[in-house]
């Protein structure tokens, strides 16, 4: 979370703040989420081992993967305490596959109790690591095979996590999977499971069948929302954070992305705190995003939209159904990254376009 503020000039039609808090549902729903507004993210791979292998990969692009692996716990310790003193307090565990390296999360855990892993489910993540844990899944099981090298991957990972409180199940779409997911949907809410949904996002000079069109992000948005109204108790989701990640445009376009990568200013926000760790514990601003080596203008990763909407938050106050979107997102968003954090009913069941930059 990162509601930075955004200089927006004044403009007689936009409603104060204060009359927007004035209806008591937002007010309530503002007053929920603003309690998490002291989050500061980071991120890091733990690993550059895999135990699956997937097309489209993100780890596998670019000169992470060739980072040196520190498997010292004393050092991830170090980092950890280091991270904690200059302002973190919310760590994303990813790489190539968290999983493989249990001994270091535990390391992470202890110093830093606020995070997420970003896993493929394979293997089970030992309970003692408390962190909320996003488990991938591209597709149905037949999918899963051809796209990922795995097996009945869903049922492992069903098997894997059925009944803890710490698994959300994200379902990305592809250009080749949206009439799957109805399925794979039945599936989870079936087991009890959370779920929510990402997009895929190119990888820099992907071009292969999973990158979307115009088409199937329309495609996509209809299912998102469909899955949403069928499985409310199960689906971690909103009606604005489909429209959000399934636009003409990707987020850098439609909210001006703060990840350092496609951000100079260093004075505020993501820009000033954010750093994306590699297995070495090194880090280079100059590709530092939540998700490294991600064609900019395709992203629209549902990991990227929790800090770049989130930040927007006066962008949205425009009138009360765009702000009560806003609040859906946040309150989603929250619900899908933070323990103990339990998802309210949204306030906006209908589509809102997202606000322009107001000059």
């Amino acid at each position: 979370m990162n509601a930075s503020s955004e200089s927006i000039a004044a403009n007689p039609i936009r409603p104060k703040f204060s009359d927007l808090l004035a209806d008591p549902q937002i007010r309530s729903r503002f007053e929920k989420v603003r309690k998490y507004f002291f989050l500061r993210e980071s991120t890091y791979d733990m690993t550059n081992r895999c135990n699956i292998r997937c097309d489209g990969c993100y780890y596998y692009e670019g000169d992470k993967q060739f980072a040196r692996e520190n498997l010292n716990p004393g050092d991830w310790r170090k980092l950890m305490q280091a991270e904690k003193a200059r302002g973190i307090t919310y760590v994303v565990l990813a790489g190539a596959e968290p999983s493989l390296v249990p001994e270091l999360l535990d390391v992470c855990y202890e110093e830093m109790p606020l995070g997420s892993i970003a896993t493929n489910g394979f293997k089970k993540i030992p309970e003692s690591v408390g962190y909320k844990i996003h488990i991938s899944v591209w597709g149905n099981d037949e999918t899963s095979l051809r796209i990922r090298r795995a097996k009945n991957l869903l049922k492992k990972q069903i098997e894997n996590y059925r009944g803890d409180p710490r698994a959300v199940f994200v379902y990305t779409y592809t250009r080749e999977n949206i009439s799957e997911a109805d399925d794979v949907a039945a599936q989870l809410a079936a087991a009890g499971c959370k779920m929510t949904f990402n997009v895929f996002s190119s990888p820099v000079g992907y071009e292969g069948s999973l990158r979307h069109d115009s088409g199937s992000l329309l495609q996509t948005r209809k299912s998102m929302i469909a899955l949403l109204n069928r499985y409310p108790q199960n689906a971690l989701f909103s009606v604005y954070n489909a429209v959000a990640h399934t636009s003409g445009s990707g987020l850098h376009d439609l909210y001006g992305c703060s990840y350092p990568r496609c951000n100079p200013s260093q004075d505020i926000g993501l820009g000033r705190s954010f750093r994306q760790y590699r297995t070495d514990l090194d880090w280079d601003r100059s590709v530092a995003c939540c998700v490294p080596d991600t064609d900019c203008a395709d992203c629209r990763h549902y990991a990227a939209g929790s800090a770049v909407v989130t930040a927007r938050l006066y962008r949205h106050v425009v009138d009360a159904d765009t702000f009560r979107s806003w609040l859906d997102y946040v309150d989603t968003y929250l619900a899908v990254w933070v323990m103990g954090y339990e998802k309210s009913d949204n306030l906006c069941g209908h589509e809102i376009e997202p606000p322009a930059v107001l000059r």
